[in-house]
């Protein structure tokens, strides 16, 4: 393709991709939502993320990469530009792309499952516009106990932060089984810290010694933690909660627990007080209402005085 076709067809590419970006800002700001990049620099503090290991050339799928280490503002989620700064810059490299001149491999860091800009912002909008699904870039992965899933922003990253440092509190980022802790529950991961201080306490009056907190946080995980979800995968339960994780249903289950036992004694088991929970806040109505007819119009028996 000649200079000046390629110039054009790129002047055109900038045109539609600043319109696209001035929607998708109007769009974000209608529905409450934020259409930014992520920025590296944050997502690093707040995952309190490792040294970075080189993984070289690859191909990474372009709708993985999330955010930039210093252009997070001049570009929207999409990597459409939104400031008009960039139009020079963004141009030229269209022209090469309609010229089809070979261009260096963009330069990104990789946390968990999405990546991040450290040189080649214009590369990756002007790609992303044209239609191209992957692009070849120079990776340098940066190690977490939360890896980020391809969804995350900025109130996920709240979210995953609140779990970074529940991890490094406890101890539990060398059990890799306790990596999966995943809670929706706001100041949820403070109610765990609770629950494994609450537990310290009374295993050190059972050992007669002191126990750190990284040891309680570890025998709380399989003592009280772990038996309480496998029984909530044994009454399948998590099906009735949609959008919620064993995490959250422990918690809930566990303070449900302590009610039950308050009422009907200690012999009440973790099994079930998932049970009994479920049947009676399950956000499906009609499975409520089945427990409201046959418990309290029909007097149906439920075989467990638990479940009443």
């Amino acid at each position: 393709m000649d200079e000046n076709s390629a110039a054009t067809l790129a002047e055109q590419a900038y045109s539609r991709a600043r319109s696209k970006a001035s929607l998708r800002e109007l769009w974000a700001r209608l529905q409450g939502r934020s259409n930014e990049l992520l920025a590296f620099q944050e997502v690093k503090e707040k995952l309190e993320i490792g040294r970075p290991i080189y993984r070289g050339i690859q191909t990474v799928p372009i709708d993985r990469i999330v955010g930039s280490v210093d252009r997070y503002r001049d570009f929207d989620r999409a990597f459409l530009p939104r400031q008009d700064f960039t139009a020079y810059r963004w141009r030229r490299v269209g022209k090469a792309y309609y010229k089809d001149i070979n261009l260096p491999p963009v330069k990104l860091y990789k946390v968990g499952e999405v990546y991040f800009v450290v040189d080649g912002n214009h590369r990756i909008s002007v790609a992303r516009e044209l239609g191209r699904e992957f692009i070849d870039a120079e990776v340098h992965e940066w190690p977490t106990d939360v890896p980020l899933p391809p969804d995350v922003d900025a109130g996920k990253l709240d979210q995953l932060s609140e779990e970074a440092r529940f991890l490094t509190r406890t101890g539990l980022n060398r059990l890799e089984e306790a990596t999966g802790i995943r809670l929706t529950i706001a100041g949820g991961y403070q109610l765990l810290l609770e629950h494994i201080a609450v537990h310290r306490y009374f295993l050190a009056l059972e050992q007669s010694r002191e126990v750190s907190f990284e040891e309680a946080a570890e025998h709380w995980f399989r003592h009280v933690y772990l038996p309480t979800v496998e029984a909530i995968r044994a009454t399948g339960i998590l099906e009735d909660f949609p959008g919620r994780t064993e995490a959250d249903l422990y918690l809930w289950v566990v303070e449900h627990l302590f009610y039950l036992r308050e009422r009907f004694g200690e012999e009440v088991t973790a099994e079930q007080a998932a049970e009994s929970f479920a049947r009676h806040f399950t956000p499906r109505w009609f499975k409520r209402l089945r427990h409201y007819v046959l418990h309290h119009l029909l007097r149906w028996p439920d075989g467990e005085t638990v479940g009443e």
